[in-house]
């Protein structure tokens, strides 16, 4: 157990600087298979030996090696949280989302790891860039399509529930595109980026009914506390755009992990 999770945790590391070159470049507009790493301030290419996850950034005391200036301090702040994650997910979610049967008991822990790098990608670039690549939104909602249809092809998710995972994507983003117009006439801001609009519906399927409603529910309560702190706190301002792609993902992840139990206990109250 403590080798293979070692050896994840390592996994996860490189996963991490992957991921790091995803959001640099795809925040930037830049695709993230276009030639090696560089030096965000002097531009100068990486050496291998200073793309080493986590050991490159402390053994260069958080510094470009070429031009000496300071490297952001969420490279290895990405890298460390995706090899924890990867852990993780070996130590609790792979059992926790398991389907027994081949070829799923293989296929579905790879596709709900593969969900959670592209949702960890969208949070950081939404709340360090303030948007969301539409490049990303394709990519998590293709997945969760193509996902949910296998499941229903295999008989192991019912027509039904499809239909109802589809809709419940459809209603957040009909949802988020009334608040949007709403607000738009009102105070004369967005209330909401394009980018969460197109990030629901993959939620929706990801989620399913009744999941969405927790998930989304959790989303709106997370974004109004921390938006009231930072007015509280004077680092924001009441017509200041605040990212909501951050709180979406989060809501996703508590309802994905605890939505059903949460469900039952807000039914609890009405029986």
């Amino acid at each position: 157990m403590l080798f293979v999770s070692l050896f994840l945790f390592l996994m996860g590391l490189v996963w991490g600087s992957f991921l790091n070159v995803v959001i640099y470049r795809m925040s930037h507009g830049t695709s993230f298979a276009k030639g090696r790493s560089i030096c965000p301030k002097c531009k100068r290419q990486l050496t291998w030996a200073m793309n080493i996850p986590l050991l490159s950034y402390l053994f260069l005391k958080g510094r470009c090696a070429y031009c000496h200036k300071k490297i952001s301090i969420q490279y290895p702040i990405i890298e460390a949280l995706t090899g924890i994650f990867f852990v993780w997910w070996f130590v609790v979610g792979f059992n926790f989302f398991k389907l027994v049967g081949n070829p799923w008991s293989f296929i579905q822990p790879v596709f709900w790891l593969s969900v959670g790098l592209v949702m960890l990608a969208i949070l950081v670039i939404d709340l360090l860039y303030m948007i969301i690549p539409f490049g990303l939104n394709l990519t998590l909602f293709s997945l969760a399509l193509a996902y949910r249809v296998a499941l229903t092809g295999f008989g192991i998710m019912t027509l039904t529930d499809f239909i109802r995972a589809l809709l419940s994507g459809a209603g957040v983003c009909l949802l988020l595109v009334s608040l949007q117009v709403a607000t738009k006439k009102i105070k004369k801001v967005d209330g909401f980026g394009l980018g969460d609009i197109y990030l629901v519906p993959s939620l929706g399927l990801l989620l399913g009914w009744p999941k969405i409603l927790p998930g989304m529910f959790l989303a709106f309560v997370l974004g109004s506390i921390v938006g009231v702190v930072l007015l509280m706190l004077k680092k924001k301002k009441l017509t200041q755009y605040l990212p909501f792609g951050p709180f979406l993902i989060l809501g996703t992840a508590i309802s994905l992990l605890w939505g059903s139990a949460i469900w039952a206990w807000y039914l609890s109250f009405l029986v």
